[in-house]
């Protein structure tokens, strides 16, 4: 076991010293005292862009005792990771894309949102010690939205990354104090650095409090820069050939209709180079979740302690030969790795109750012994689905507001204005119009996801997931008429809830019964669009 001031990365002097002030103040306010020392301990690793559908999780030897099919409220960073923080979906947190502008970490988000998500409430109101490790929201840092000086509310200690992924050449923010790394693996390597700051904090943490901690992963992010060990690891490996890879999106939105088909072996050789890297990234959070693991047992932690691997978004390499990125409402994009273990939940357990992103919050603070209802969170606590399998919701919202340039790029002309995220060949992977809402539904009869674009078509996309995994056929305009009116009126409850009304029970749930009171009148013209689209 490393001692404080020995740890290869940089700052230990001021660690110390910030962790011991912390342990101290802890101590002697006495703000949980004792008796709060059996409640449990809860860390949530949070990694960057790791997919379930195209084998992110091959490599990895991570431990769990259920894991979940988890869905993400936006397959994008930013929106996706509010989610997570706040339980709520993104039409309520208002965080619509990586942007300042699209509220991601901005003033607004900082006023309105920021005090009320799940870890400002396990530190004010549940009296846990709170930890933050790693990457936050994609603008975090940014000079008009308070610099790295600002510390989120939540937080007892708190190391967030500037900006974006990085693996080396960053600046974190050491409780409000910039701290910039080099190239030096050594001294540098974010995951790394990330591993043993939480050992720290586990070493020299009060024993007076339950601790909350979150460590969030560069990995397998961009830019893809594996640690010098695992360079040369899976050279011969190259992403999933699966029965939607490289072939053409016929009955899609444009937006996939217009990708290039068979893909050009240059992009194909970047794409196998992307799926490589990302595995090789993947092999440093490997060892980073083994040594808080390992730490956890010697410390005699591991079985009063709820650990949560997850991710914000899924990722796509080759898919509908679209070459690397998210936001698509695909499986591929929209699904992601949770696996959970802790007290009293049962080993080898394999769940398929749809569970969301936006449930790790309320669930968090249903460990915590918080009273969800008290919050505005959307989701809902599946720690009672942990515990004894009880009955759950039966659908979900997604939800996804595309981005586009006004320009042009003069490398494609043709595509015109309104396009983004634009590869060599001229195959874009985002676009204004690319602004889509959809209803997952997995129940015992069904295994469905319904789309909507905000688009002139008002185009449709329905897929049954358990006859077409790979969602190749778009089913809208075959399916019957009385399940598609259905899933569009879900949809349509879905998007204007709030709260408890975004947790009530699904289409396909027999008590479930349609309430025409309850529709929105403004929204009463996207269902006759939508019968004369799929006539």
């Amino acid at each position: 076991m490393k001692k404080m001031g020995s740890f290869r990365c940089s700052g230990p002097k001021m660690f110390s010293f910030l962790l011991i002030c912390v342990t101290l103040w802890s101590h002697l306010s006495g703000s949980s005292g004792a008796s709060s020392s059996r409640r449990p301990n809860i860390v949530l690793i949070l990694t960057d862009d790791l997919d379930v559908a195209i084998g992110g999780l091959k490599i990895l030897s991570v431990s769990s005792r259920v894991f979940f099919p988890q869905f993400v409220a936006s397959p994008l960073c930013c929106p996706s990771r509010a989610s997570i923080l706040t339980g709520k979906y993104p039409h309520n947190h208002h965080v619509i894309n990586n942007t300042l502008d699209g509220n991601c970490s901005s003033k607004a988000w900082q006023k309105s949102e920021e005090p009320h998500t799940f870890p400002a409430l396990l530190k004010a109101s549940a009296g846990y010690q709170t930890f933050f490790a790693g990457k936050y929201l994609n603008q975090y840092g940014h000079s008009e939205a308070g610099g790295v000086e600002h510390i989120p509310p939540g937080w007892s200690y708190w190391v967030g990354l500037d900006k974006n992924s990085k693996y080396y050449n960053y600046t974190l923010s050491v409780n409000g104090k910039a701290q910039k790394h080099g190239a030096d693996y050594s001294k540098d390597y974010l995951t790394d650095l990330l591993a043993n700051m939480s050992l720290d904090f586990l070493q020299y943490k009060t024993s007076y409090q339950p601790f909350f901690m979150m460590v969030s992963t560069p990995a397998p992010h961009s830019p893809w820069t594996a640690a010098p060990q695992y360079q040369k690891r899976f050279n011969n490996t190259k992403a999933p050939r699966d029965p939607n890879f490289n072939i053409h999106g016929k009955d899609k939105h444009w937006l996939i209709r217009q990708a290039k088909t068979p893909m050009s072996n240059s992009s194909i050789r970047f794409l196998d180079d992307a799926f490589r890297g990302r595995w090789q990234t993947l092999l440093s959070v490997d060892d980073l979740v083994e040594k808080i693991v390992k730490r956890l047992e010697v410390r005699g932690e591991l079985n009063n302690t709820y650990i949560f691997f997850t991710s914000d978004n899924g990722y796509h390499t080759g898919q509908f030969s679209l070459p690397v990125d998210k936001r698509q409402l695909y499986e591929f994009d929209i699904r992601v790795p949770l696996m959970v273990r802790g007290p009293n939940i049962k080993p080898n357990q394999t769940s398929q109750m749809l569970v969301a992103n936006v449930d790790l919050g309320p669930t968090i603070l249903d460990i915590a012994g918080y009273n969800v209802n008290k919050t505005q969170m959307d989701g809902m606590s599946f720690l009672p689905i942990m515990m004894n399998g009880s009955s759950w919701r039966t659908d979900i919202l997604v939800e996804y507001e595309g981005e586009g340039r006004n320009k042009s790029d003069p490398a494609c002309p043709l595509l015109g204005p309104g396009v983004s995220e634009c590869f060599p060949d001229c195959v874009c992977e985002d676009s204004y119009n690319n602004t889509y809402a959809c209803v997952r539904t997995i129940a015992r009869s069904s295994n469905l996801q319904y789309c909507e674009f905000d688009d002139n078509e008002v185009f449709v996309e329905v897929y049954n997931v358990t006859a077409d995994p790979y969602q190749l056929t778009n089913i809208a305009k075959t399916i019957d008429k009385e399940v598609l009116e259905k899933m569009n009126h879900r949809l349509m409850m879905l998007q204007s809830c709030s709260a408890q009304s975004c947790r009530t029970p699904g289409v396909y749930d027999p008590r479930y019964k349609f309430d025409p009171r309850q529709m929105f009148t403004s929204h009463s013209w996207r269902l006759s669009r939508l019968r004369q689209t799929v006539k």
